[in-house]
This record gives C-alpha cells, structure tokens and sequence, in this order.
C-alpha cells in the first residue's frame, strides 16, 4: 500500500525538516557523540593508516575527526525512518477509518479535506493576481491564472487540515512510536543577543532568538510550532525576533524594513503576522497598503520604509547570525542553543524542557 499525495504532502509539510538557504538545502543540525563501534566495524584502537617515521592514525581518531558530519548522517537516517513509519501507521489509519464509513480512501480524503477548505474569494484571488503581475510570464491574464492562485491559497491550509485529521486519528488509536532515537550531543551554547521585538515574559527563564526571513516558507510554516510553544509555556518563554532575509529573496529586505517601521508604531507583531501571510505578495506598494490595513500612520510609515533608515538594524542583525553560524532560515537559538530549520514543537520542547530542569539558566 503506497500514500496517496495527500498524505505524503501532508507528512512532508509536518515533518519541519527543512529551512531557507542559498544552497537549497537544510542547515546542518547539533552532532551528537561519536558513534560507538558496532558488529563489522574495527575496535577504536585499530589503526587505520600509517606514515613516515612510525606515525599512525586510529579508528578513533578518525571517528573524532568526521564526528559532525558521521553525526548528521546517523540524525537524516533516523528522520527518513520516522517518516516512513508515520506514512505508515497514517495510511493504515486512514484507510481503516475509510472503510468503517463506506469509503475508499480518496473519497474519505475528499469529504475530511478537500470538502472543509473554503474555496478563496475572488476578491482574495484578484489581490493575488495584482501582486504578482510583475513576476508573471508576459500577457498573462486574470482568467489564466486563476486556478493556480486558487490552487496556492488552498495548498496550506488543505495541509493544516489534513495534519489535524491525521493527528486526531492517530490520537484516537493512542499512536505509540516506539523507534530509537540516536543519542543528542551535549548542548553547545552560543551567545546571541536577545536585541529586537520581543512577546512573552520579560524574566522569562527561557529565551528564544529566532533568525528569520519574511518570504521564506520554511519560516512561516515554522510560525504554528512557535505559537504552540508560546501557549504551552506561557510566561516561561521570550520570544526575539532578528532579521535574516536571504538575498535570493528579492522582496525579504523590504519586508523586514517594513516590520521594524511597523514596530516603531507598536505593530511590528501585526506585521509580522501579516507579511507571512501575504509571502506571495511582498512589493513595497503592497507593504504599504499592509500598513493602512493595520491602522498604522501611512506617512510616517512609508517615509521610513522610502528612506531605508531600518536597513542599518537588518544589516547588524545579519551580521549577529552569521557570527553564531545562520546560514539559512530560519535558525533558532534557545537559551543559546542552536535548533536550524522549521522543526516541530516538540523539538523546541525537548530543549526548552532540559533547560528548565537545569541547577542554572545560562
């Protein structure tokens, strides 16, 4: 039995695993401990190589010397195990709750998802299609394009809803996974500063610095794990906010002026919310009118977004990321703790959980 689109896209979409970055390729993740000798592999002691006047090389040694990368290797294995196995224990859910209605699996998929998804309004279609007119291929026209914005504005929230329907199935048969997981290395702090917006408690003894770039995907899918996070620690958690806009991302500069400019009025949260949620439309005309729509004073707001008076702050913040490893987006600090990519809130709970039961924050 192989998953049907909707719930591999599904899983895909649930499985955070990866960010922005200019090789298109997820940020490497935190290495755990060198990988003990199993059945096949030489004892530690072997020596692997020699040289010159007597001088040899270990397996040890070199499992030392390749421990990230041997690390990393062991962490995309488990992922692409994980994977599977809810792709898995998802299908065979989905077609036994299909069967229990009378229904084949497209047609239960159809009524629980496809059926639940308000089609966009017109209005909403139109604004789309407005934005986007100057990366649309010449002559294209409003009737042409039509079911592919559709199909772009309905794509997310048909995965959101296909996530929770699997997620209430996989509640309801009490889903245990049970696959081991390689062992985490010991937490490598760097020290970021907690400088730009902020929301949660300000002693909070967690603190959460999040790199982030506002035509990323990755980062605004992430945005659901933050928020759970957020909700389930409350006034155990601060979130800060840095900007990291990716040059390919030719609208993110813009954008991240625009939020800081929002902030200046007391709305850089709203903007927040609001550019993520309008990626596909990121113009400056269109940041604009993000501003009138959030009651912000226009002239205020567009003379600093006209003059790049935040780019100096976009620039510093950059450079703060890039000292502490961001290459990508979007990449999380917590409590100096490195979490790259949109991963899920358990990711953030298992680190934000070690760190409460720790003798002392750092």
């Amino acid at each position: 039995m192989r998953p049907t689109p909707v719930i591999l896209a599904a899983l895909l979409a649930a499985s955070f695993t990866a960010g922005c970055n200019k090789e298109k390729a997820p940020a490497a993740a935190q290495a755990p401990a060198a990988a003990q000798a199993t059945a096949g592999e030489p004892t530690p002691d072997t020596v692997v190589a020699t040289f010159g006047d007597g001088q040899k090389i270990t397996y040890k040694e070199l499992n030392e010397r390749i421990q990230e990368p041997m690390a990393n290797l062991e962490k995309q294995k488990f992922q692409l195990r994980k994977r599977g196995l809810d792709g898995m224990v998802t299908e065979k859910l989905v077609d036994a709750e299909a069967k229990k209605r009378g229904m084949t699996q497209d047609q239960f998929l159809k009524a629980e998802i496809d059926d639940k998804v308000p089609a966009p309004t017109d209005e909403k279609i139109k604004e789309v299609f407005d934005g986007a007119k100057g990366q649309l291929p010449p002559g294209s026209t409003f009737e042409q394009m039509k079911p592919q914005i559709v199909d772009f504005l309905t794509q997310q929230p048909k995965q959101e809803r296909a996530q929770a329907l699997f997620g209430e199935l996989r509640k309801n048969a009490n889903v245990q996974i049970t696959l081991p997981e390689p062992p985490r290395p010991p937490a490598e702090r760097k020290q970021v500063a907690a400088t730009g917006p902020s929301k949660g408690a300000d002693n909070a003894p967690i603190t959460i610095v999040e790199f982030s770039d506002f035509q990323c995907p990755f980062c605004s899918r992430a945005n659901a794990a933050v928020d759970q996070v957020m909700k389930e620690y409350e006034g155990k958690v601060k979130l800060v906010f840095r900007q990291f806009p990716l040059d390919f991302h030719k609208e993110a500069q813009k954008a991240a002026e625009a939020s800081l400019c929002a902030g200046d009025q007391g709305k850089f949260w709203e903007m927040h919310d609001k550019l993520f949620a309008s990626q596909s439309a990121l113009q400056v005309d269109s940041l604009k009118s993000y501003a009138g729509e959030l009651g912000l004073d226009k002239a205020k707001f567009d003379k600093c977004l006209d003059s790049g008076e935040k780019a100096a702050t976009v620039k510093s913040d950059m450079a703060d990321g890039q000292k502490v490893g961001v290459s990508g987006t979007p990449a999380f600090f917590i409590n100096g703790i490195m979490l790259s990519g949109a991963q899920p809130a358990e990711e953030f709970k298992t680190i934000i959980d070690a760190e409460l039961k720790a003798p002392a924050q750092k």
